[in-house]
């Protein structure tokens, strides 16, 4: 029996040697047998490109000529195949990888952000090129969500994904859950453990899950939502009180990404996207998802719940996303097939943050006297929002009113809590924070 060809190594451009650039280089060199068994032919690292030259790299193993300052020469080298993308931001490398798929370049990107922003002009320069992006890593890095979407539950209809998909925050507030630590000492500890960076912005004002949140939502309900589209908290105002009430309640805090899917009066459909902190009952799934790990959460007309879990951040688990996205598209290559592009064909309205359908937990600090509550309760009716629990904490001046509601829109709960504010034996609305996932104590 005569033996197959060897096929030609297909040559990879690497864009970024940072965290990330540097574990996907040492997976390519260190799993090169398996990953030429698996994908048919060899990958041969045609150049990496880097911000600074003349670094010493040399415990990569890789030959210095190969590093070089010119990303966009790199990604549309005439024999270059494919280019992983791990560099970040929106620009230059927006205009990097349109020109590389452009020239038919198949592209593996983990740029979470320049997705969110501007999808679109990727996936239509995608097109033009017959060339595959991939971007499993922009979202909870090792854990395979992207795929899922956009290939396995491509003949269901997802109503609704809910994620924890910031490790940084998720550590936060698990060791405010753990500890009772106030969120700016959970922050220090989280910086010191390297979860969180320098300026830790990004993740602690929801700028991070927002970007993720739009990827799912464009994936999961065939509409292009961008990172504009999606209403975003960030938890730096949680408080250790906060906390301690969720826990009397039997719940937890989580900043969590919501997408859903909707149906209008008038019969039609639209979604909504959003990231903030909630309280989450403990018998949720997602509660139970600690430290920095993610965890997204699917629920589908057919399928029912699916959910996946893992690392969603650091320098490995990354690059193993990476690295699988890389595997696909070379074997695409080598059968001159395309996967799947994006399907925005539903092109469904986009809800405004005030017509999303939420609850709310609202902390009251009240005057000690009769008729508080008829009065609290007045406010709440004036706008149709219900109550669904209501408990006093303290006694005399230290009295607190804590309500939970029945789930009415956003627009009317945050016009009810106006309301409190105007009411004279209303001293101070404490805190108030959305609550989701489930009926609560």
């Amino acid at each position: 029996m005569s033996k197959e060809p060897a096929k030609r190594p297909l040559k990879v451009a690497i864009l970024g040697c940072g965290t990330v650039g540097r574990e996907v280089v040492r997976l390519l060199l260190t799993q090169s047998d398996d990953l030429r068994a698996r994908i048919g032919a060899p990958l041969e690292i045609a150049g990496i490109a880097v911000r600074r030259s003349g670094r010493d790299r040399g415990d990569l193993g890789i030959d210095p000529a190969l590093f070089t300052t010119d990303a966009h020469g790199l990604a549309v080298r005439e024999d270059v195949d494919l280019v992983v993308e791990v560099v970040g931001g929106i620009e230059p490398a927006r205009s990097w990888l349109v020109d590389a798929l452009k020239a038919g370049k198949s592209v593996v990107s983990a740029n979470k952000a320049l997705l969110a922003e501007d999808g679109a002009t990727l996936q239509e320069a995608a097109a033009v090129g017959g060339a595959d992006l991939y971007y499993e890593a922009a979202v909870a890095a090792a854990i395979p969500i992207i795929r899922p979407l956009r290939e396995s539950l491509h003949g269901d209809r997802i109503t609704r994904v809910t994620g924890i998909v910031n490790g940084t925050t998720n550590y936060i507030l698990s060791q405010m859950d753990a500890t009772g630590a106030g969120f700016n000492e959970a922050l220090d500890e989280a910086t010191e453990l390297g979860y969180a960076e320098a300026d830790p912005t990004a993740d602690v004002e929801g700028f991070d899950a927002g970007a993720k949140a739009a990827i799912l939502a464009s994936l999961a309900f065939h509409t292009r939502v961008t990172a504009a589209d999606v209403y975003r908290e960030g938890i730096t105002e949680v408080t250790a009180a906060d906390v301690a009430s969720a826990k009397a309640m039997g719940s937890t805090v989580k900043l969590l990404c919501i997408a859903e899917r909707h149906v209008d009066a008038d019969g039609g459909e639209s979604v909504s996207v959003r990231v903030h902190p909630a309280m989450l009952p403990r018998t949720h799934p997602l509660s139970s998802v600690g430290d920095a790990f993610n965890a997204v959460f699917v629920e589908a007309d057919a399928a029912g719940q699916l959910m996946f879990y893992g690392r969603g951040a650091g320098g490995a688990p990354t690059a193993s996303a990476v690295v699988g996205d890389l595997v696909a598209v070379a074997r695409n290559r080598l059968a001159g097939a395309r996967t799947t592009a994006e399907s925005p064909y539903a092109d469904l309205r986009i809800r405004t943050v005030a017509e999303a359908l939420t609850r709310y937990h609202i902390s009251l600090d009240v005057a000690d006297k009769a008729g508080v509550l008829s009065e609290v309760a007045a406010a709440f009716a004036g706008h149709d929002v219900s109550i669904s629990t209501v408990r006093q904490e303290g006694r005399g001046d230290d009295a607190t009113l804590v309500i939970v509601t029945h789930t009415a829109t956003d627009a009317a709960l945050a016009a009810t809590v106006d309301a409190l504010r105007d009411l004279p034996i209303v001293r101070n609305v404490v805190s108030v924070m959305r609550v989701e996932g489930g009926e609560f104590k």
